[in-house]
């Protein structure tokens, strides 16, 4: 059993209103008469968000009708005014009604005094509600951190990111490529700020929010009544509020119970119901910058609030998480381990597989300079003990199909990590033989690659700790530079299966506890 951090981005704003679930007790809050008939009125508000996605589409229809004029605008603007002041009476009327349930007025009295009192004893009867996390207290502010290393590493966005390099080019060839591809440029920056960001961070959605409350509210008080679950607020230094949840094992002993797990959702993912559940029973839409950002704060909540050292931290991501994951290796090097599932190595073949030929050069600018989750140029940068967990059947990293686990960009990344800590075993026919027994379509077919190749993986572990003992030095190491081309074959395999495992499921099949194993150490 490991002690888990969840990271996940929940930049809900408040809505004049405070939902809240009874967990301790096990009963749902329950308004009354004038409060229930309001609450659905107001709720259609929420469906705002529908008609700002198709906002262009209906500017367009109305300009063609000729409604955007003063003569037509000025009758609608007033009719406008109108339904916002009965929605402003209509908040009024359910304020009303909660003020007089006594549930919900006791509830807010707990909620002043921990603002005001920000005990344990306060947050522990505060986190038995689920409520809008906006109204949440807060428990870690990035700014409490100020040490020499955290400012350095702070720029006017945020924490520092990989940059792609920018090519070479005499001043008036710049100016001139400058000019030629502006329109390249605004058009990127429109849709990455647009619906680009909401198709790569579908979770921020506030639709999709709203359906999966129920099952996000029953996955909370479950963190929360079985494995005594704290709840805390952090800001990163953007701004940002991020949802955290901690589960704490220290006090039940055993060795597993120090070590820290910090959990990174994936594509629509919650720590509600999301990878979490696997160690434990073993303001805005995000930019890339905002994960960093927040990921950068977990860490120092973990090491200067709870107490945690840098060493006995285990990075686990599902999917899209890999990005803050591999950030964060990358950012702390002295993080114990990464454990990556069903990641991927670049955002760009992903995104080139779902959109049309003819925007490849579009699609390509828009990620590298707004959407650059470059998880492999990351991983390369950390020395540590890394496992990648490949799905055989997954339909999502995949750029042909699910059928094609060729395709699949885990693939690369573990090559491109090969190929760099181990450059002179993974020369070409060392990618070959990898490339054979990755291409293994069920666990028999690879257990033959494996055993065809006289696999020696005793003979295997001494030719590295040899290396390791006589030098000592971090990656790339030259081991394999004199040896015979069936011993280069041997340690290429044998290395492959220590980076990476097999689970043959889907994309989305939550990892079994057993599944979940730290990564190889030589």
């Amino acid at each position: 059993r490991y002690l888990c951090v969840m990271l996940t981005f929940k930049f809900d704003h408040c809505l004049l209103s405070l939902y809240f679930l009874l967990f301790c007790q096990g009963w749902n809050y329950q308004p009354r008469g004038l409060e229930r008939h309001t609450d659905s009125i107001l709720g259609w508000v929420t469906l705002w968000s529908l008609s700002y996605y198709s906002s262009p589409l209906l500017l367009c229809y109305l300009y063609r009708k000729g409604f955007i004029c003063s003569s037509k605008l000025v009758p609608v603007s007033q009719y406008v005014g109108t339904v916002l002041v009965c929605l402003l009476g209509v908040a009024c009327l359910r304020g009303w009604g909660r003020f007089r349930n006594t549930d919900y007025v006791q509830f807010i009295t707990i909620l002043e005094e921990t603002k005001k009192n920000h005990t344990p004893a306060n947050k522990k009867k505060l986190r038995c509600y689920d409520f809008d996390f906006s109204h949440w207290p807060l428990d870690f502010s990035w700014t409490e951190v100020s040490t020499t290393e955290c400012q350095i590493k702070l720029s006017k966005a945020g924490v520092s990111l990989l940059r792609p390099e920018p090519r070479l080019r005499g001043a008036a060839d710049s100016v001139l490529h400058s000019v030629r591809t502006l329109p390249c440029h605004i058009i990127s920056f429109v849709i990455a700020h647009t619906f680009g960001r909401r198709m790569l961070y579908p979770g921020s959605v506030g639709l999709l929010q709203k359906a999966m409350r129920p099952m996000l509210q029953q996955g909370q008080a479950k963190l929360i009544e079985e494995f005594d679950g704290q709840r805390n607020k952090l800001v990163a230094c953007d701004g940002n509020e991020i949802d955290t949840m901690f589960v704490d094992r220290r006090r039940d002993g055993g060795q597993n119970g120090q070590t820290l797990v910090i959990c990174c959702e994936g594509n629509a993912g919650f720590y509600e119901v999301g990878c979490m559940n696997t160690p434990l029973e073993g303001k805005e839409f995000p930019f890339p910058q905002n994960e960093a950002n927040a990921m950068d704060v977990v860490i120092q909540f973990a090491v200067h609030k709870l107490g945690f050292s840098l060493s006995d931290i285990v990075i686990y991501a599902w999917s899209i998480g890999g990005f803050t994951a591999s950030w964060a290796v990358m950012s702390y090097p002295e993080i114990q381990s990464l454990v990556l599932d069903a990641s991927f190595d670049d955002l760009l073949p992903l995104a080139l597989k779902v959109m049309p030929d003819s925007w490849r050069p579009l699609v390509q600018h828009t990620v590298r300079q707004y959407m650059n989750l470059n998880n492999a140029a990351q991983v390369l940068k950390y020395q540590g003990p890394v496992l990648l967990i490949r799905r055989t059947r997954d339909e999502i990293i995949t750029t042909t199909g699910p059928e094609d686990i060729m395709s699949n960009r885990g693939n690369d990344l573990l090559l491109k990590l090969l190929q760099f800590r181990y450059p002179k075993i993974m020369t070409d026919e060392g990618i070959r033989v990898v490339r054979q027994w990755l291409g293994a379509s069920s666990p028999l077919e690879e257990a033959s690659v494996y055993s065809g190749y006289e696999v020696d993986d005793d003979w295997c572990v001494s030719v590295l700790q040899s290396y390791q003992a006589d030098r000592d030095v971090s990656f790339p190491w030259s081991v394999g530079e004199d040896m015979t081309l069936e011993g280069r074959r041997q340690l290429a395999l044998f290395l492959a299966r220590k980076y990476m495992r097999n689970f043959e499921a889907t994309h989305c099949t939550p990892l079994p506890a057993i599944e979940f194993h730290p990564p190889w150490r030589l």
